[in-house]
């Protein structure tokens, strides 16, 4: 077997530096590539002056799209392209490119009663994009006289006679918002979605788009088209799921069964990520725009630019996702706490629970969580014996009532769940009884110091405290530490040891989320993260943190060598 699919383009970033489509060389019928590029050619844009033709305007990139989508289809009939996932920025024709694959779709099809759609996210980009394509068949009188256009349906119908039975097609395409109706009426023949991204954040999405690909794979004629920017929050659910894949199919780390075309105009992981921002620099835009000079140009863009700048770290993160793909999160601190900038130059991937029980010497812990409809966060902070770096490790629960009242991020929740140490409960003690047993684990180990092992928010933890003690977990072991401005000292202490490198961590997933959610706030001399400043994105096992770094901070002599370090360590509150 190759080592890498059909799809995979691993040159390409040099690709997008030069001005070319960021995909490999296909394997393509030309015939029916050329047709496809023709009658797109061919095809009017109507809501630019003059009602130019698309040969005349559309830049190569689109062309190489609806070469792969039509393209590829076998002398079988099966199509070896059968979904394109394509990243690109706003004001790069997404939807009109969106409305150009329908109504090719509807030209090159010869299969009777067939049904496609094209799907925007909401009910105002549906009607865009039907107008697009209303517009398209109004303005050729071929595509007239082939099309019935149904405005109160927002349906296109092929009702030219077939030359073979003289009989109509009847294939229709609907233009529609995205919602659980959407799959009403059996699998499409080919379905077009636009800005996935915005789906998403419905919470029957990845529902809905199961049901989509499902159905679709097992017809090997079928296609999918998936056109979306970057998201204005950091990626979540379906449309996390999806760009993640077609990452993976494009680097050539996925390459059994590929359907998918990726056509990603993005700056790679590292350049975004990069605490100096190269990507503000307009010399490197270019790359990603690739209607650059056509509906879009750097000097345009500028402008906006800095007055997303004057506005604020959040109106620039949003910015720069939407017109350059720069995927909000880490690469993008937003004015957010300071540790964030170093999170990611402190990963040890391999360090996990066992690996810190393992290693340490001595560990303190942190809980941290709110009401039901809120995360339960727990921090175990390791001391290697050998170098006295400290290791950390988090894990977090939450309870399906969250999932409903917080359904903006009831994605992000399942993601994390399926990708890291978050437990969604299912009984009503199991986030306790669980915490529980990660603490007495550490105990059990000869981890936990005799005083001011286990540190947490005095506020709201009776019942944590009452399963510890009759765990066996001794009252000294427990600690009150304040949060607010008092919690300063930890605070800062993790961004100084995540700078220098003596902590590391394993790259959790869970909390590359928090630390990228957590927003800092000016209380007299101190800097606090707190949960009302940071919003609806959780920081629980970051604070959990901060607790367990709190108590390390006061020198904890491991038990079996009990000594002065530990005497003269400062007083901490026991429950």
């Amino acid at each position: 077997m190759s080592d890498m699919s059909w799809a995979a383009c691993p040159d390409w970033w040099e690709k997008l530096q030069r001005g070319a489509t960021p995909i490999p060389p296909l394997d393509l019928d030309p015939d029916l590539s050329e047709v496809a590029v023709e009658l797109f050619d061919k095809l009017v844009v109507p809501d630019i002056p003059g009602q130019p033709l698309m040969r005349d305007v559309a830049e190569e990139w689109a062309r190489d799209i609806v070469r792969a989508a039509f393209g590829s289809v076998g002398s079988d009939g099966a199509r070896r392209v059968g979904e394109i996932f394509c990243l690109v920025p706003k004001k790069n024709t997404k939807t009109t490119l969106a409305a150009c694959i329908g109504l090719i779709a509807l030209q090159m099809n010869t299969t009777p009663n067939i049904r496609g759609i094209v799907v925007g996210p909401t009910q105002a980009v549906a009607d865009t994009c039907f107008g697009q394509m209303q517009g398209m068949i109004e303005a050729d009188p071929w595509l007239t006289k082939r099309f019935k256009v149904d405005t109160n349906k927002k349906t296109i119908t092929d009702i030219y006679p077939d030359p073979d039975t003289g009989r109509p097609l009847n294939a229709k395409c609907k233009v529609t918002s995205f919602d659980p109706a959407v799959t009403t009426g059996g699998i499409p023949a080919f379905a077009i979605l636009d800005e996935l991204h915005v789906m998403a954040e419905r919470h029957f999405a990845t529902r809905v788009i199961g049901q989509i690909r499902g159905g679709m794979i097992t017809n090997p004629q079928s296609l999918l088209v998936i056109i979306t920017t970057q998201s204005e929050i950091p990626p979540q659910g379906v449309f996390k799921a999806e760009l993640e894949y077609a990452r993976g199919v494009r680097d050539g780390d996925i390459v059994d069964h590929v359907r998918m075309l990726p056509v990603l105009y993005e700056f790679p992981e590292a350049l975004q990520a990069d605490k100096k921002q190269p990507w503000k620099d307009p010399a490197l835009w270019p790359a990603v725009l690739p209607n650059l000079g056509a509906s879009i140009t750097v000097e345009r863009l500028v402008p906006e630019y800095h007055k997303a700048i004057e506005t604020g770290e959040d109106e620039l993160a949003r910015w720069a996702s939407q017109h350059l793909n720069i995927q909000i999160g880490l690469g993008h601190h937003k004015g957010g706490w300071i540790g964030a900038s170093y999170w990611i130059e402190a990963v040890e991937p391999a360090l996990d629970i066992e690996e810190i029980l393992a290693r340490a010497e001595v560990c303190t812990i942190g809980v941290d969580g709110g009401g039901m409809d809120d995360l339960l966060g727990l921090a175990i902070l390791g001391r290697d014996r050998v170098t006295k770096r400290w290791l950390l490790w988090c894990s977090a629960w939450v309870h399906e009532v969250a999932l409903t009242r917080r359904k903006g991020i009831a994605e992000k929740l399942r993601d994390l769940e399926r990708e890291d140490a978050l437990t969604i409960c299912t009984t009503p003690t199991q986030d306790i009884e669980e915490l529980i047993a990660l603490v007495k684990r550490v105990q059990d180990a000869g981890l936990l110091p005799e005083r001011g092992g286990v540190g947490l928010d005095p506020e709201g933890v009776a019942a944590i405290v009452d399963g510890l003690e009759l765990a066996g977990i001794p009252a000294d072991t427990l600690a009150s530490v304040s949060q607010g401005y008092k919690l300063n000292g930890a605070i800062k202490g993790t961004e100084r040891k995540l700078f220098d490198g003596s902590l590391a961590h394993g790259g959790q997933p869970l909390m590359s989320w928090c630390v990228g959610n957590a927003k800092t706030e000016p209380r007299g001399n101190a800097v606090i993260v707190t949960k009302a400043v940071s919003g609806a994105g959780k920081i629980d096992p970051l604070m959990a943190a901060f607790n367990a770094v709190y108590l390390m901070s006061l020198n904890p002599a491991p038990v079996k060598r009990r000594g002065l370090s530990g005497m003269l360590a400062a007083p901490v509150g026991v429950f």
